[in-house]
């Protein structure tokens, strides 16, 4: 079906308005993102405002008309770039204030005389210009570069810079070459691409930003507050997920961890230092089990570990050492008040088929249990009876 040049126009620009005005509708949505949603609301409207003033620049004499038009466009993609760049915490005012600047003057110098020629091809270069690096500020987005949409907008930005190359460097050859019936076709073409450019772009942004909103909704929906370790939940469904992909083939060993007395040291130094307490808690276990344990905060002063692997192996001194540095006064001073905490530890080891992981934690909570009997601040492992109790 054919499409005429003022239609696609004006798709083009009832297509950016719309996406502009849901674009400032999302920041609402997403404080995080707020600031980077208005800039990039900003361009498509711009980007609208630009496309309706090429419809109109044959009114306006001496080549004012294209060179209006072309500047506001060129803003549009530099608003663009710029909320693709505060994504990643940056902003370019000055080079994009340089850079209207200095087209400004490309067209002054022209006159009226090389107006054609600007906006046919020369034009197209600075705009395939923002439209590379509003590319690579989004594959340098690395807090964004595990969604996929991502991906997409950078691949429709990558496209819309090639394309702009192409009318600037290409086309002036091919329609010398071939002459002007070239030239129509090319807009053309370029006009259905600014339509896809003007759909896809904007959602996929949305997308992305409404994707990383939703990661962060399910991390802190299994995150405790406190601590900032995984939550009761996230630990089941993670251990649940390492236990079955290992099926037997890999050992693993879990921790039940329990603060001794906590009660008497919220009651003694108030429950604010009690919180200081399980957050000096959380950083040393951590600190001693690696960023690979899957760690969490089971319950009040209650915590658990699973080690897979060669970490399996060596829980016992993992353990040991969490035990020795928790109870060392100095690594647990609170406000300048020194806090003699201490911790038990159960533990639970499987070379092969482990059971599933509740009943792998129970092994580890009775071990806990006895270790709690003999006064504490201590490690003790489930013996061989109680793994086979717990393996069924």
């Amino acid at each position: 079906m054919y499409v005429d040049l003022l239609t696609l126009y004006f798709i083009i620009i009832g297509t950016l308005l719309a996406t502009a005005g849901l674009t400032f509708w999302e920041h609402r949505a997403h404080p995080k993102r707020s600031g980077s949603l208005r800039i990039l609301a900003a361009g498509f409207a711009t980007l609208a405002l630009g496309c309706t003033a090429a419809l109109f620049r044959g009114q306006a004499p001496g080549g004012l008309g294209s060179a209006a038009a072309n500047l506001i466009v060129l803003g549009g993609y530099l608003l663009v770039m710029n909320g693709a760049a505060s994504l990643r915490g940056k902003r370019y005012r000055a080079a994009s204030f340089a850079l209207l600047i200095a087209m400004a003057l490309v067209w002054a110098a022209a006159g009226a005389e090389g107006e054609d020629f600007l906006w046919k091809y020369v034009s197209a270069f600075p705009i395939a210009l923002v439209s590379a690096a509003t590319t690579w500020q989004l594959l340098r987005c690395d807090a964004l570069k595990a969604l996929k949409p991502l991906r997409i907008a950078a691949a429709v930005t990558g496209i819309h810079a090639l394309i702009y190359i192409a009318r600037a460097f290409i086309l002036p050859w091919w329609v010398a070459r071939h002459g002007p019936g070239v030239q129509l076709a090319a807009s053309t073409l370029t006009m259905y691409e600014g339509v896809l450019y003007s759909i896809l772009l904007p959602m996929t942004l949305i997308k992305l930003v409404r994707e990383e909103t939703h990661g962060e909704l399910v991390r802190e929906s299994q995150t405790d507050y406190l601590t900032r370790l995984g939550n009761r939940r996230w630990f089941f469904e993670q251990g649940a997920r390492l236990i079955e992909d290992g099926k037997g083939r890999v050992p693993v060993a879990v921790l039940a961890f329990d603060l001794d007395q906590f009660k008497a040291v919220n009651d003694r130094y108030g429950h604010q230092k009690g919180d200081q307490v399980l957050q000096s808690f959380a950083e040393t276990a951590r600190g001693m089990l690696g960023e690979d344990a899957i760690l969490a905060r089971i319950g009040g002063e209650e915590f658990a570990a699973l080690l897979s692997g060669d970490a399996a192996h060596r829980a016992p001194a993992l353990g040991e050492s969490i035990v020795r540095r928790f109870a060392e006064t100095i690594s647990n001073r609170v406000d300048d008040i020194g806090i003699a905490a201490t911790v038990s530890i159960g533990l639970a080891q499987y070379e092969q088929d482990a059971p599933p992981l509740a009943e792998a934690l129970a092994a580890a909570d009775r071990a806990l249990y006895r270790a709690k009997a003999l006064g504490g601040n201590r490690l003790v492992a489930a013996g061989a009876a109680a793994l086979r109790v717990a393996a069924g």
